[in-house]
C-alpha cells in the first residue's frame, strides 16, 4: 500500500495562497479538506485531498483594468 503524503501548515498555506485564518474558516465550514491529527498539537493535511480541492476551484476569468 502506498503511503499518502501529508503536508504541514506552512506548505499548505504556500500551496493554496490564503491566510491561516481564511483556511481555518473554510475548513470549519466544510469547504476545505479536514486536517489529520498527528499528535497532541501537530496537524497535517493529505496532499492529494488539497490538490483535488485546488483543481476543483473555479478559475477567475476577469478583465484586468488597462489591459
Amino acid at each position: 500500500m502506498e503511503a499518502r503524503k501529508l503536508i504541514r501548515r506552512k506548505e499548505l498555506l504556500n500551496l493554496i495562497g490564503v491566510s491561516c485564518a481564511t483556511q481555518w474558516r473554510m475548513e470549519k465550514a466544510g469547504l476545505f479538506p479536514a486536517r489529520v491529527q498527528l499528535g497532541k498539537s501537530s496537524v497535517a493535511w493529505h496532499l492529494s485531498e488539497v490538490e483535488e480541492w485546488i483543481n476543483g476551484r473555479e478559475r477567475v476569468q476577469g478583465r484586468v483594468a488597462g489591459l
